[in-house]
């Protein structure tokens, strides 16, 4: 079984100071960093929220359920991978998000506008853990879509931060019932 690791948007507006942060995001972002530097993986990728204009994804009065603060804007400090990840510790890429909500790294394209599915088939992969921000929304999305299409799928829960750890139940159900092992 050839595993990836997909590094799910460990970006500055998403970990302590950020325009959306989570509490645990950097060290997320530090931990992360420690396992791929472990060589455990024969492939890594990182999925990054990579807004334009989103449409009511933003909102000045948001609902943090379908809309939420201004967030990893193109352009802005607040789109970067928080440190220490940084883009050369990634085989690819993928970018989502652009002109609508995107919760998926399965709905990201890279540069050259692969998708994330079309990538790991290219590179042989069966199977992938999950880990990065957020627990109950673009990680779970990423894993539940991973299980989707056909692939083997951990969520590296310890390598997690949620929006609402109340969230956190009816999230481990869903995964359960899609065959997504946590760990």
């Amino acid at each position: 079984m050839r595993k990836a690791l997909i590094v799910v948007d460990v970006q500055n507006d998403f970990c302590e100071g950020g325009s959306l942060a989570v509490v645990g995001g950097a060290q997320v972002a530090i931990d992360v960093e420690a396992l791929i530097n472990s060589g455990t993986y024969g492939a890594v990728v990182a999925t990054r929220d990579h807004h334009i204009d989103p449409g009511t994804h933003f909102s000045d009065n948001p609902d943090f359920v379908d809309s939420w603060p201004r967030h990893c804007v193109v352009g802005t400090d607040g789109e970067k991978f928080h440190a220490p990840l940084a883009a050369p510790m990634f085989d690819e890429i993928f970018f989502k998000g652009e002109y609508t909500a995107a919760y998926s790294g399965f709905e990201g394209k890279s540069s050259s506008g692969a998708p994330l599915v079309n990538w790991l088939r290219t590179w042989g992969i069966d199977a992938v853990d999950v880990c990065g921000i957020a627990t109950d929304y673009c990680v779970r999305a990423t894993a539940l879509d991973a299980a989707a299409e056909g692939f083997a799928v951990t969520v590296l829960e310890d390598l997690t931060a949620a929006v609402s750890n109340d969230n956190l139940p009816k999230v481990r159900a869903e995964f359960d019932a899609a065959g997504v092992m946590t760990g």
